[in-house]
């Protein structure tokens, strides 16, 4: 990491084009600050290649019981592979008349809103979704499904992700595709009679790239493939195309913080009796192709994973974090740090940039793909010619297309080695893995990402356990989604989260001095889902952080969401490398003891989407979001009896009221739009009929839905005071508030509200560009002092809590 150095504003990183991204990126001129914009490892499907694997023997169609429905196998446990007791007899395979799963398919009900988001933390605090106690995606139990097609003596089809067109894709793998043609969803028990799920242990040779641009996955995988530990953590043992088979196979990903378990049909699609993606070079092995079904699943087609970056992949698979590293300006002690990294079960990806989209996948002179992931698998030191040479050993996904130049097979300097060593190092021809010079990988290579199962400094051989924590959070158009510091009236709204470090590191032996004392921490933000949405035409945002130290007068206050004028008088502490259109960013840092803010942010505001921010210290620390506490400092209201109010508005309102004394609805509505009509300088359409309903129900004291005298005097004051208030905070003077805007009219009003409430009030009461003219900022004012009294009058003994019975808490709710 470069030395940390304060800065008012985002800078633009160096601009260029990368793996995947469809094209070269213009250079901004100087001065411009832009985002750097990257593309995936692999940002299309594959030019002119075509589906491998499958073939081999082509049996005749069979029946269910010859395609691996065996009666009375052993269930094997999802987790921990131990055996369960036998399913019992299945039904004859003439009672099922197609591989399709007989029973009623199993529909889980989920709770939605706000009442979803209480009951994931419940479960959360109860331990769901760690590694042992895996979420059920979509709430399919793995070993109930099973076990209910044995009894059944039908194959599993998975209705959530089902053999039809919109699984491949949306558009060029979509369902009027030219390259979807012809493909049908076949199971390996129809294009093999002995398929296996895996064949001597899974390696690296299983994972052979098909017509998918996903590289950067099958990178991941086969990197996965070097710890059997976290092989069997993401493919569960037990499996097979033999005992218990029913069609049904599952895997299980971290997704976002959470281990999920994903259930598949062994449904795969092929072309000509071939499978059209990821194949094993041994033809009837399938564990790789499921394994990238369970993956397209989670994302929603197989088309979303087409372009991307290896470290998504090493981190799905691990839950680990990853750090990169731009090899033109790597550390001296680049190759140490790889081998110590391999030792420690890391996975490693490297990739050459691109500079333009004629470079996506172009073949250099010595046989390297351009804008292409490859996995590191290996590094070794060699005695050549008496002097030691350090290499590294790679592997392309496609499973050919190898490295031609020194050290590659077959390459004249390994008669230089000795014929053990050779051996060990088991030299291969065209297999897709290499060996090269660590000093040609530093000239030919780009980029090196290494996924640290925990993020242990990578320059000490000492381990060190790390502090995680893990916050969720969003970005909401109007509410927090302000952008980065190029947007200094919007960029306080973000979601912001304080680190207290306390403790410095301790002495590094291997450091000699070299480096200050401080406190060291990590800090990885990640976006959430936007793979699953490139179907509704949404692609990865730009996002970075900045951090920025604690003013004196401000440490130790536990809700302190930091305001505009903070932010512009103080210089970040320091931030993310770049500001980038990649799912995650991740930067070290080593901060003097302290309290910081931590801003995430977009790079351009109104950019929706959520995240998930984690943070590493290597010594205790503590970390919390900041939002205000909601609160109300508001004025006692004086409520005037009707001999008090002012005679002049005792005869306005008998003009407006009628005969009965009282004003309705639609009289309300009357006389508020006849006075809004005389003020044009304010944009706004009128209130609206419920708008004013909302307003009499809440002012309403007696409940007969109308405003007596008392009743509309006080409704009246406060439209005035409101009044003045919208235009005070109406900065441009257009006649209605921008959300951000509204959001300090609502301060100044006297309320202080988190930023969960801020996203439901812009929600509500913004137009679609944003704006909140002036009758939708009455009525939530309105609804928001009403509501804030009503609690208080309710909350006697001042505790801040108020309980309701279900009559009270209706009547509450409906009449408001």
């Amino acid at each position: 990491m470069g030395k940390l150095r304060p800065r008012a504003a985002e800078t633009h990183p160096r601009s260029r084009s990368q793996p995947g991204s469809g094209g070269p990126i213009p250079r901004a001129p100087p001065g411009c600050r832009e985002p750097l914009r990257r593309g995936g490892v692999a940002g299309s499907l594959r030019p002119g290649a075509r589906g491998r694997g499958g073939g081999g023997e082509r049996p005749r169609p069979r029946s269910l019981a010859a395609a691996g429905t065996r009666r009375g196998g052993a269930a094997v446990c999802r987790a921990s592979g131990r055996g369960l007791p036998a399913a019992g007899p299945a039904p004859p395979p003439s009672s099922c008349h197609s591989p399709r799963m007989a029973e009623e398919f199993i529909t889980p009900v989920y709770c939605t809103g706000v009442s979803a988001q209480v009951q994931k933390q419940r479960a959360k605090e109860l331990g769901l979704g760690r590694h042992e106690n895996a979420i059920k995606y979509l709430g399919q139990d793995y070993e109930q499904l099973r076990v209910h097609c044995l009894q059944r003596g039908a194959l599993f089809r998975d209705e959530a992700f089902p053999p039809v067109p919109q699984s491949l894709g949306f558009k060029e793998l979509g369902p009027n595709s030219s390259k979807t043609y012809g493909i049908k969803w076949k199971r390996p028990t129809e294009l093999f009679s002995n398929p296996q799920f895996i064949v001597d242990g899974a390696t690296r040779t299983d994972i052979c790239q098909g017509a998918l641009g996903d590289c950067w996955l099958l990178a991941a995988i086969a990197s996965l493939t070097l710890n059997d530990t976290l092989l069997h953590r993401v493919v569960p043992h037990g499996q097979s195309f033999q005992d218990g088979y029913a069609g049904i196979f599952h895997f299980q990903l971290w997704q976002f913080g959470e281990w999920v378990d994903v259930v598949v049909d062994d449904l795969l699609p092929t072309k000509d009796g071939k499978l059209v993606f990821v194949h094993s070079a041994q033809g009837n092995e399938f564990w790789s192709a499921l394994l990238e079904k369970a993956y397209a699943k989670v994302n929603g087609s197989y088309e979303a994973l087409s372009g991307g970056s290896t470290s998504e992949g090493f981190e799905d698979f691990t839950g680990g974090v990853t750090e990169w590293y731009e090899l033109r300006k790597a550390p001296s002690d680049l190759y140490n740090i790889i081998l110590k990294a391999l030792e420690r079960g890391s996975l490693l990806g490297c990739s050459i940039d691109i500079s333009s989209i004629l470079d996506m996948e172009a073949v250099t002179f010595k046989k390297l793909v351009k804008g292409h992931a490859y996995s590191v698998t290996g590094a070794k030191q060699v005695n050549y010619q008496g002097q030691m040479v350090n290499l590294i050993r790679m592997r392309n996904p496609w499973g050919e297309v190898e490295w031609t130049g020194a050290w590659s097979d077959g390459s004249s300097e390994w008669n230089g080695v000795d014929p053990y060593m050779r051996e060990q190092l088991r030299v291969k021809m065209e297999d897709g893995e290499f060996w090269m010079s660590f000093r040609d990988f530093m000239r030919e290579f780009t980029r090196l990402e290494i996924c640290n199962l925990t993020p242990d400094a990578l320059k000490s051989q000492r381990f060190r356990n790390w502090n995680t924590t893990l916050y969720e959070g969003t970005w909401r158009r109007g509410s927090t989604a302000g952008g980065c510091r190029n947007y200094p009236a919007t960029f306080w709204v973000n979601p912001q989260f304080k680190i207290r470090l306390e403790e410095t590191d301790d002495p590094d032996p291997d450091d000699y001095g070299g480096r200050e004392s401080g406190c060291s921490f990590l800090l990885a933000l990640m976006q959430k889902h936007r793979r699953r949405e490139r179907r509704f035409g949404r692609d990865m945002e730009t996002i970075g952080f900045a951090v920025y130290e604690v003013p004196p007068e401000l440490m130790g206050q536990p809700a302190v969401h930091l305001k505009r004028d903070f932010f512009l008088s103080n210089a970040s502490r320091a931030r993310s490398e770049q500001f980038i259109n990649l799912r995650e960013v991740s930067t070290r840092f080593r901060l003097p003891p302290g309290e910081y803010v931590v801003v995430p942010s977009t790079f351009e505001p109104n950019k929706e989407g959520d995240f998930v921010l984690r943070f590493f210290s290597e010594k205790s620390a503590g970390t919390q979001e900041l939002d205000d506490q909601v609160q109300a400092n508001l004025p006692d209201e004086q409520v005037l009896s009707e001999e008090e109010i002012d005679e002049n508005f005792k005869s306005l309102f008998r003009q407006l009221a009628g005969e009965d004394m009282e004003i309705s609805v639609k009289e309300l509505r009357t006389i508020l739009n006849r006075i809004i009509s005389k003020h044009k300088d304010l944009r706004t359409t009128g209130f609206s009929l419920e708008s004013c309903r909302s307003m009499v129900n809440l002012m309403d004291r007696d409940g007969n839905g109308k405003l007596g005298l008392v009743e509309f005097n006080i409704l009246w004051n406060r439209i005035r005071n409101y009044l003045s208030i919208f235009r005070k905070f109406d900065l441009d003077k257009s006649g209605s508030m921008s959300a951000y805007e509204m959001r300090m009219a609502i301060e100044f009003a006297g309320f202080k509200l988190n930023k969960k409430l801020y996203e439901l009030i812009i929600t509500r009461y913004s137009e679609p560009d944003l704006a909140v003219d002036f009758d939708n900022f009455v009525c939530c004012l309105v609804r928001l002092e009403t509501m804030f009294r009503f609690f208080k009058t309710l909350d006697t003994d001042l505790d801040g809590v108020v309980t309701f019975d279900l009559f009270k808490w209706l009547q509450l709710t409906m009449f408001a």
